[in-house]
């Protein structure tokens, strides 16, 4: 099967070597009057103009691109996909101007996702989560990173990884397993946090690992969660069991989470609201990606988003993701992280863009695959109702998205999934 995408007034390739830094992030591979040749699942050619009438036949299925803006398909490189229950109820604590973590040590937070999910069947937490996927691929998603962290005991953190499998072998959005059985010190550790961590080290990263269930493993370093040298035991662990490295770092306050993720030489670090100078010199040099989440900043009201604008100007790969999660950032939209992006980073949409594509690939080591749309890569496109790449930040708070490609067949078609 042969589908073309031809006339299209906005082509975004995000075409290039490998991650996307500095300058080079404002370089979107934009097209006009662009045309994509698909087959077989792979792009086959793409390009400008009429070269793609050498490609038609009458079994080609052709869409037209006019007033389109046609993207790789987007990749959400940081989810907490799987959980059970909600957290509306926190709502009123927020705007009483409770902090985060002050809610999490009263036992709320994460710890009441924690009891939700730990009660939810594998069934449940599969139906819920499957709900989830359908409603990222309408919005434009095709790959997304999905970690654990609301089970914080052996059996619900291998639970929770294996509905990540099953969803990644049952619908068309790609999933990448992340083991964060380190998102929190449990109730029943209260008293005896190196007994949690013993349990993380000693038990829980072998048995993922055994199981070949995560491809890389994360910890909250933050203030009132993990420390850094507690972080550091931890990811050391999973490093020697052959782990890719990730960390939340510095999200509330800095507690050195980014000098840690350079030192360490980590894929990415993830928040970073507030990390330092020094820790953002440290991941440039050690090319550590910045996975931001700014509709996170804006939900729990911290009145600041990551500088994104210093971490480009000092050449920090900069990626964007939604943190779906329920208490936090509950959204389903990379559209709407990149209107926040645009607003609350000072991002350019260029940067926006490949943020959400190709730099979000790398982060998940997957940018020989996916990320771009080049010749020989997955056909994973977007095709947005928007007649360049500006309208489609500037015009917020709408699904914009027309049509899905997802290894080269059409999932999702009027905006709707098929």
């Amino acid at each position: 099967m042969k589908t073309i995408i031809r006339n299209i007034d906005c082509l975004v390739t995000c075409r290039g070597e490998g991650v996307k830094k500095g300058k080079d992030m404002m370089d979107a591979g934009v097209l006009q009057d662009g045309y994509v040749v698909i087959e077989d699942g792979k792009i086959a050619a793409v390009g400008e103009g009429e070269g793609y009438r050498e490609h038609l036949s009458p079994t080609v299925e052709v869409i037209d691109g006019r007033g389109k803006t046609v993207t790789p398909g987007l990749i959400d490189s940081h989810t907490h996909l799987v959980y059970a229950g909600s957290r509306e109820f926190e709502l009123p604590l927020k705007l009483a101007k409770v902090g985060y973590i002050d809610i999490l040590k009263a036992g709320g937070g994460i710890l009441s996702s924690v009891r939700e999910t730990r009660a939810a069947s594998e069934e449940n937490l599969v139906a819920l989560s499957r709900k989830r996927l359908d409603l990222m691929l309408e919005h434009g998603t095709t790959t997304i990173e999905s970690k654990s962290g609301y089970g914080l005991d052996l059996d619900t953190e291998l639970k929770m990884l294996r509905v990540n499998r099953l969803l990644d072998e049952s619908q068309p959005v790609d999933i990448v397993s992340t083991f964060m059985g380190a998102h929190a010190i449990p109730q029943e550790y209260k008293e005896d946090r190196e007994g949690y961590i013993r349990l993380i080290i000693e038990e829980m990263l072998p048995r993922v690992k055994e199981e070949n269930l995560a491809e890389f493993a994360d910890c909250f370093c933050e203030e009132g969660v993990f420390d850094v040298d507690e972080t550091r035991r931890i990811l050391h662990a999973a490093k020697e069991l052959g782990f890719r490295i990730k960390l939340h770092a510095d999200e509330v306050v800095s507690t050195g989470g980014a000098e840690l993720a350079g030192e360490i030489k980590a894929v990415s670090a993830e928040h970073l609201v507030a990390a330092s100078e020094e820790g953002m010199k440290a991941m440039a040099e050690n090319g550590v990606i910045a996975i931001l989440l700014p509709t996170t900043s804006f939900y729990l009201m911290l009145g600041k988003f990551a500088d994104a604008r210093r971490m480009i100007q000092l050449g920090v790969p900069v990626a964007l993701a939604t943190d779906c999660n329920p208490g936090t950032s509950p959204t389903e939209s990379l559209q709407i992280v990149m209107t926040y992006a645009c607003f609350g980073l000072r991002m350019l949409p260029e940067e926006i863009i490949n943020a959400v594509t190709i730099n979000a690939a790398c982060s998940i080591g997957r940018e020989k695959e996916i990320g771009s749309i080049e010749v020989g890569k997955k056909a994973d496109i977007a095709v947005f109702e928007a007649k360049n790449l500006n309208y489609l930040i500037y015009h917020f708070g709408i699904n914009a998205v027309d049509t899905v490609i997802k290894d080269g067949i059409t999932v999702v078609k009027g905006g709707r999934r098929c």
